[in-house]
């Protein structure tokens, strides 16, 4: 395990969860950011409107932890909530955050590893996980590690995870823009965060850093983008890149009504 050093020496972590209408899965989440071993950290929680019980749950969790706060975003949409959570960052001196989303698991030295990673050298922008399903060791989760690992050594300036996997330095996102573009209203709104940032430094990806997202995720292909579009991202050099965000898939995606307030509607949990 990695382990950091006094919380004095150590930069500080702002880990920013946001979440809608997630009681059902935001607790195990948060008990892992508050299990983290860095000892520098900040955790965040970002309730975007919901009308069930997550927010009382959360404050509950967190009630009496220095660490944490809950605060409320009322503009519906991931993206609100995550620049409100940013902007809270960057008011505590934040060096990095680390983007999760409120139903992944992830391990206690989930942001050990992802500052070892990014480390002291500024042209790393950010350190980001790798995505599995299945125990650490499974043999499809040794296979999905050592896939994309692989994968993002030859890919390098793509984004090969969601925003749940997604760490960043705080320099780097926010000369970016930060995680919010105004003008990109639609889904996939991590790849195209990632695609930005990549614009001021390369992100690192190893076969130890993971997180476990909920299963659930692999129903959602109705705000996905299709097979045409995924080879398009991925053959698209990385200096012809805005051109497939903004002129290629922009327009695709809008005309298939594939707005971020579309992961809003969750029909494919019933």
């Amino acid at each position: 395990m990695i382990m950091a050093n006094d919380p004095a020496d150590t930069p500080l972590w702002a880990i920013i969860i946001p979440f809608y209408n997630e009681q059902d899965f935001i607790a195990p989440t948060l008990r892992c950011a508050l299990a983290q071993d860095w000892p520098s950290l900040a955790i965040l929680l970002i309730d975007n409107g919901s009308t069930d019980g997550s927010a009382a749950l959360v404050a509950g969790m967190i009630a009496g932890d220095p660490r944490a706060r809950l605060v409320h975003e009322g503009q519906p949409g991931q993206t609100f909530a995550l620049r409100t959570g940013f902007g809270i960052a960057q008011e505590m001196g934040a060096a990095k955050v680390a983007l999760w989303d409120a139903d992944t698991l992830y391990r206690p030295d989930y942001i050990a590893r992802a500052d070892a990673l990014m480390g002291t050298d500024e042209t790393i922008s950010g350190a980001m996980a790798i995505d599995l399903y299945a125990q650490f060791d499974a043999p499809e989760s040794r296979l999905q590690r050592r896939r994309l690992a692989l994968t993002a050594r030859i890919l390098s300036k793509q984004c090969h995870t969601g925003t749940f996997g997604q760490s960043y330095r705080v320099s780097a996102l926010a000369a970016a823009g930060g995680p919010k573009n105004d003008t990109w209203p639609l889904v996939l709104h991590d790849h195209e965060t990632a695609h930005r940032v990549l614009k001021h430094g390369r992100t690192v990806y190893d076969a130890d850093h993971v997180c476990w997202p909920s299963p659930r995720r692999t129903q959602n292909s109705h705000v996905r983008w299709n097979l045409t579009e995924r080879l398009m991202y991925h053959v698209t050099p990385f200096a012809l890149k805005d051109w497939f965000f903004y002129r290629f898939l922009a327009p695709r995606l809008k005309a298939r009504r594939m707005y971020e307030a579309g992961l809003r509607v969750r029909d494919w949990e019933q």
